[in-house]
């Protein structure tokens, strides 16, 4: 855990309290078990929960300098990634966690409720949905999420969500220089603004990765996010 503190700190250069550790640990701890019985994440052992969840979910970090969100969705949030890292490192930011499969909003409250994070909401409901509800569209400073979906499906399900003078942050492998310029047209179309792709570094992983990050500049058109199903099938 002390490594863990250590690389932390290197990323986003805050030096946590004893009490975000223990949370850390014991999400861990929680990870690990359900791991055990459900399959919540492919990552199964404790160097790849560190790196490849922790570690990675706090590279958003990076996108927001001085400034971070409010008012935050972490989209198709799984086992909590990249949200509930960054509830911990910043207590008072506002998290709504959306995750469509049951048991994974299940362990997602679950460790909500064990590492008493307060502000958080877990939502089991479909981005499209969402995006069409009052009290979910334009109301968040920041839409976030990691390996959910092409970057133009993914703008569709976040950039409803996202109030004019935010942003959308998609965390996104090799092929994220590629999928931001496929995702130009549909970006455009819904009140975004491609500010920068940012490559991010993690300790002991060799392989590209990025930050796309969106500004939002002008409304999403009302008839977007489309229904259930429709952004993946007929990608703007």
């Amino acid at each position: 855990m002390e490594k863990l503190l250590k690389e932390i700190q290197n990323l986003t250069g805050l030096k946590l309290t004893a009490r975000q550790a223990a949370a850390f640990q014991r999400y861990e701890q929680l990870l690990m078990e359900w791991n055990a019985r459900f399959n919540l994440t492919a990552v199964r052992d404790v160097e790849g929960v560190r790196t490849k969840h922790f570690l990675d979910s706090l590279t958003c970090m990076q996108a927001w300098r001085e400034t971070p969100p409010g008012k935050l969705i972490d989209v198709g949030t799984g086992a909590g990634f990249p949200g509930i890292p960054l509830k911990i490192v910043l207590p008072a930011m506002q998290l709504t966690l959306v995750e469509s499969v049951g048991k994974k909003a299940d362990f997602c409250r679950l460790v909500v409720q064990e590492l008493e994070l307060d502000k958080v909401q877990v939502v089991q409901a479909r981005a499209e949905d969402l995006g069409q509800q009052v009290a979910h569209r334009e109301q968040y400073d920041w839409a976030v999420a990691r390996a959910v979906a092409t970057l133009p499906v993914l703008a569709e399900y976040l950039l409803p969500l996202v109030r004019v003078g935010g942003g959308m942050l998609a965390q996104k492998g090799e092929g994220g220089p590629a999928e931001a310029q496929q995702a130009e047209r549909a970006i455009k179309l819904l009140g975004g603004c491609l500010r920068h792709l940012k490559p991010v570094h993690l300790p002991g992983i060799a392989e590209d990765r990025y930050l796309v990050i969106i500004d939002k500049i002008a409304r999403t058109p009302p008839q977007y996010p489309r229904r259930v199903g429709l952004a993946a099938k007929k990608t703007l």
